[in-house]
């Protein structure tokens, strides 16, 4: 059974962690090989793409390498700098296979919570996320 709170806490901490072995063993320990991480795009991204035509734009890395890219230019852009950080709020919830939660992005230099978003995980049969759906902003 798995716990939601604590898988909650380990998808943050891929986010954070500063050592790239670490990291990509949390991916690995967290995700199926095959897992696919579905992004929202920031609202400029959407009505970009909305004038190209697209109607319902989504950025997609899927398998361990390009979930690694992805965790690790996060990390180069907001956490490497000391500027900010990420936490899982204590929301957790899972429901069959499903882990909702929220998270924040907050500074390092006096904790203000400037941003953050929604998670909804699908968990395969082993427990490792299998799509995990982010929604920056909800």
């Amino acid at each position: 059974m798995t716990d939601p709170q604590d898988l909650a806490a380990r998808y943050i901490a891929q986010w954070t962690e500063p050592d790239p072995t670490r990291r990509r063993a949390a991916i690995e320990s967290l995700w199926a090989e095959d897992g696919t991480h579905v992004l929202q795009p920031p609202a400029e991204i959407r009505e970009l793409a909305a004038d190209l035509g697209f109607d319902h734009p989504t950025l997609r890395a899927q398998g361990h390498d390009a979930i690694e890219t992805r965790v690790t230019r996060s990390y180069q852009r907001f956490v490497e700098k000391g500027e900010f950080t990420f936490r899982s709020r204590t929301d957790a919830v899972l429901l069959d296979d499903l882990v909702r939660f929220h998270w924040d992005t907050i500074t390092v230099a006096d904790g203000e919570v400037v941003g953050g978003g929604l998670e909804l995980v699908v968990l395969d049969t082993d427990g490792r996320i299998r799509t995990d759906y982010m929604f920056p902003g909800a």
